[in-house]
Order: structure tokens, then sequence, then C-alpha cells
């Protein structure tokens, strides 16, 4: 399965994706904390008050910003170099918060919510996994260090 993600999915699209996709839900996400869009179709159609909302969608927009930072640190974009093995482990728990997120919009009570971020938290997940097993001369180097 790996190999054939590595094929069909470079890191490169993966990376420009996930940064492309995770500004807009950045974005999503203001529009959501200034009021442009209602809150109630975000976090399954739960959030009781606008106390509550501020919070979630603080927490939100942190969320988002250090995922973006994660993945341009990962593919070199700063001049400060990280630990492959350290962004590659946060790209790894992304995945799975990806993964998490896709399962909870499908359980959500709004549909909207249900019908455009099921597919996008998939495609996340997706980009994120592709990123996450790098390229195959990488994995097999890290490996041989273990």
């Amino acid at each position: 399965m790996m190999e054939t993600i590595r094929r069909v999915i470079s890191e490169r699209i993966a990376a420009n994706s996930l940064l492309g996709i995770l500004s807009l839900v950045t974005v999503f996400h203001l529009f959501v904390l200034m009021g442009i869009i209602p809150f109630e179709i975000v976090w399954g159609g739960r959030l009781e008050s606008t106390d509550q909302m501020i919070v979630f969608e603080s927490v939100s927009l942190l969320v988002n910003i250090i995922m973006i930072l994660v993945v341009m640190l990962h593919k070199g974009h700063f001049k400060v170099r990280a630990d492959q093995r350290i962004t590659t482990v946060v790209l790894w728990f992304m995945t799975i918060l990806f993964l998490i997120n896709t399962v909870g919009n499908l359980l959500s009570t709004n549909q909207t919510e249900k019908i455009i971020f099921t597919p996008l938290t998939a495609i996340l997940c997706v980009f994120c996994f592709r990123l996450a097993i790098g390229r195959k001369d990488t994995v097999s180097t890290v490996e041989s260090e273990l």
C-alpha cells in the first residue's frame, strides 16, 4: 500500500496540497470566529454557545497554523532545519488526527459538515500519510539507523 501511495502521490503534491487546503481551512475557521459562517455547521453541530465556539475555533486555528508550520518545516521551507524524525512523528500524529476527524465528520448531525468535511479530512489524512512515509530511500535509511 505504501509503495502505491508513493507512486500515485508525490511528496511535492502532498505538501503543496496540504499547505493550500490547511490555509483555506484556517480562513474558514477565521470566518466562523468572525460570525461570517455560522458556528452551527462546525464541531458536529454540537456547540451550544458563542463562548464555546470561540474556545473551540481558537484551538482549531492554532492547530491548523501548527500543522502548516510542520509541513513547511518538513519540506525545508525555512532556513531553520528541523529534525526530519520529529516532523515525521508529528505528521503521523496529524494522519491519525485527520482519520479520527473523518470519523467524527461522518457522525456529525450537520449534513453540510458531513458532506463537505468528511472527504476533505480524508484527503488531508492521505496527504499527511504520504509525507509521513517519505521516500523509500529515506525510510530505508531511518530503519537501518534504528
